[in-house]
């Protein structure tokens, strides 16, 4: 099973996040800063994680990531509430593997992230 984590401020977010990904079987963890986010990712590496750009540090967050062994493996969904390019090519430069636009619902994590699980 892939392991997937939700790193998003917002209570509600993160609680949809996890039960739509956990209905496509995913192992499902959320962090709600990305000071936690990084202190979970140095313990157990997610294969794939959601980091909301509005949060303190998202930046830093994926930067650290990337920095970590086998942190480039990890795929890095920086979330984006409008497409915004100047956001999208910071998000890119600290690493950042694709984007979503938020609010996301479960059409879209089902298109993105539905046969991921699958092919694991």
């Amino acid at each position: 099973m892939q392991k997937f984590m939700i790193t998003d401020t917002s209570d509600v977010v993160r609680k949809v996040g996890k039960r739509i990904l956990s209905e496509l079987d995913f192992l499902v963890s959320e962090a709600g800063s990305a000071h936690e986010a990084l202190a979970c990712c140095q313990v157990d590496l997610p294969d794939y994680i959601i980091v909301d750009s509005g949060m303190d540090g998202a930046l830093d967050l994926i930067s650290g990531i990337r920095a970590m062994e086998n942190g480039k493996a990890v795929k890095i969904y920086y979330c984006v509430v409008e497409a915004d390019l100047k956001k999208l090519m910071a998000g890119k430069r600290a690493g950042a593997t694709d984007f979503l636009l938020k609010p996301f619902d479960r059409k879209i994590l089902t298109a993105v992230f539905g046969n991921r699980a699958i092919a694991a």
